[in-house]
């Protein structure tokens, strides 16, 4: 190699891919690997991840598994939620959106233990690997990244076990055959991808749904639930307050039990290939339609229109891994600015996969039943200015109208 790396931080997981990197990156680079294993919500038990580096040879004090779950909720979900951002109208990015705390976190042990490079598992097909180099290049432009998928010659399932079984790396039975496809998720979602779910055509088969159950199977009597926001922020449920990661994980299991948050999407990857994907966001999802409901009371109709305008931007910058880049702190700082009033409690109800809105109140509430009320509005509204308002705007349109007739 032309460039000496002395130490790396590797994001692993403990799986096959990553446990395979690790033992690749020690024989190909002669290096010192250390291994950083993120809690996002997961779901998993992570101690495995750290007897299984300690079989590979990585020192303890070198073996870093942070919960990270507060941070990724307070510091990357909720902000994000705040611009209701949805990638192409539907997606809530929940994959999207923890890559940059991974690379952030990763970036900073780096710096602690003084290593000169960062590696990671993601594919060169895919959108991940754009999301992590991205941001460590936006954290340590300096930085030497290594991506072995874009490197060696492990190219199929049958490879990387041969190699696992070379190198004395255990690999769990379950992971011997073919994957029938591919899961990330974290406390936001679960996503899944690959071989039974590449043909568009074919329905998601039920196997693969793991943070919901169907529709069909839930409850047949409604759920009404309360949530709070403060400043744009959801702090409380039916009354509770809880931290943010206590309350997106709260909404998950309301939203797992009623079926809530299941999308089937064929979205445009950023590398420019389209993919079809199958996403569970249950409480997220929750969210999404709690926010933009007390929005509804609270903003102005100038800035709701223009964060509307904003947010597919906003939604790809998330998507496409620019979430350390300067277009992308500008709109979150115009977005949180709006945020300033957007408190009130909003009403739901959970039902078959729905989330219905059925109240909404605020303190800092713009709507007036004495302007909108058909009855006697006591002088709050003069209907006689509403001849000038039209005339005024029907102007234009009677000019080309009178030119063109």
């Amino acid at each position: 190699m032309s460039d000496k790396i002395n130490r790396v931080v590797l994001a692993y997981s403990g799986g096959l891919d990553t446990s395979v990197i690790l033992k690749w990156l020690q024989q190909t680079y002669q290096c010192e690997v250390v291994t950083f294993t993120a809690d996002l919500g997961q779901g998993e038990e992570l101690e495995p991840a750290r007897r299984k580096a300690e079989l590979a040879g990585v020192k303890p004090e070198h073996i870093f598994i942070d919960d990270l779950r507060e941070e990724f909720v307070r510091d990357f979900v909720f902000p994000m939620m705040r611009a209701n951002a949805a990638y192409e109208g539907v997606y809530l990015l929940g994959t999207s959106i923890a890559r940059p705390l991974i690379a952030k976190r990763q970036i900073e042990i780096a710096k602690l233990v003084g290593a000169d490079a960062v590696s990671h598992g993601a594919t060169g097909k895919g959108n991940d690997q754009v999301r992590f180099e991205l941001g460590y290049y936006a954290l340590a432009p300096d930085i030497k990244v290594i991506a072995p998928w874009r490197e060696w010659d492990l190219t199929s399932r049958t490879k990387l076990i041969e190699f696992a079984e070379k190198h004395q790396i255990p690999v769990a039975k379950d992971k011997r055959g073919e994957a029938p496809f591919s899961t990330d998720a974290n406390l936001l979602h679960t996503s899944s991808e690959g071989k039974v779910l590449e043909d568009p055509w074919e329905q998601v088969p039920d196997y693969v749904f793991s943070r919901t159950v169907n529709p069909e199977d839930a409850p047949d009597t409604p759920h009404v639930i309360t949530v709070h926001f403060e400043k744009g922020d959801a702090v409380a449920v039916d009354g509770d307050p809880m931290s943010p990661a206590t309350l997106l994980a709260h909404l998950n299991e309301l939203g797992r039990e009623h079926g809530i948050g299941r999308l089937d999407l064929v979205e445009n990857r950023f590398v420019g290939m389209k993919s079809r994907g199958m996403y569970e966001t249950p409480g997220g999802t929750i969210l999404h339609v709690a926010h933009r409901a007390i929005e509804s009371l609270t903003l102005d109709r100038g800035a709701a229109h223009l964060k509307d305008e904003l947010m597919p931007r906003y939604a790809e910058l998330i998507y496409n891994g620019f979430w350390f880049s300067p277009e992308r702190e500008m709109l979150q700082a115009a977005i949180d600015h709006s945020q300033a009033r957007v408190n009130g409690t909003v009403r739901l109800k959970l039902y078959k996969g729905g989330v219905h809105v059925i109240g909404r109140q605020s303190p800092d509430s713009l709507y007036s039943e004495k302007v909108v009320t058909f009855e006697d509005d006591q002088g709050a509204y003069d209907q006689r200015d509403a001849a000038g308002f039209i005339k005024l705007n029907a102007l234009r349109l009677r000019l080309l109208g009178r030119r063109d007739r």
